[in-house]
């Protein structure tokens, strides 16, 4: 075997290998729908810092006002919901094996999706530099709402950590109490 034969192939990464690029994409593939639901605590982590890190893409590359992407879309389910959405869409969209013709589409999507978030964002109240949890109507039979109030956020990125953070507890604490709940010995609830 001559020494050629043991230098790897300029695509092949070393073994051992990890990346470096902090830009790259903290989940696996293939792309998949999210369910924002049903994530246990390290697939929410993952999820939202990668979501987070496409939609300040997103916002920078095409331009767009608070008023279809606010700096505190984490904080709203719907504007979540729709972002996810959108970014399962553009990673099929752009994926190599795709269709040439597929990014067309989702740019078309983009428009009708651009329209939803300018809906979501007028109707949950959220602004450049403050927010407040989204208005919920009360139906007949269910105790009246209580009045939300507009919060200051001097600085966005620490509102997300902290969010992110206070998210990912809540989860653990949640899968905590599950597996406490479990027998041992038979797996079940107890």
């Amino acid at each position: 075997m001559s020494d050629y034969d043991s230098v790897p192939e300029p695509d092949e990464p070393e073994p051992g290998d990890e990346p470096e690029d902090a830009e790259g994409s903290l989940l696996p593939e293939p792309p998949h729908p999210i369910n924002w639901n049903l994530l246990n605590a390290e697939e929410a982590e993952a999820e939202w810092l990668e979501l987070n890190k496409w939609v300040n893409w997103l916002r920078r590359t095409y331009g767009l006002p608070a008023s279809v992407i606010p700096p505190f879309w984490h904080r709203h389910p719907e504007v979540v919901w729709e972002l996810s959405a959108l970014h399962l869409h553009w990673l099929c969209a752009y994926d190599p094996e795709q269709n040439g013709s597929a990014p067309l589409g989702w740019h078309r999507d983009f428009a009708d999706a651009r329209q939803r978030l300018r809906d979501w964002v007028a109707a949950c109240g959220t602004r450049l530099d403050r927010d407040r949890p989204t208005r919920q109507t009360a139906w007949p039979g269910e105790d009246a709402t209580q009045p939300v109030e507009d919060r200051i956020i001097a600085n966005r990125d620490e509102d997300f950590v902290q969010f992110v953070l206070d998210d990912v507890a809540a989860r653990r604490q949640a899968e905590d109490e599950f597996y406490a709940g479990l027998d041992p010995r038979t797996g079940e609830l107890s």
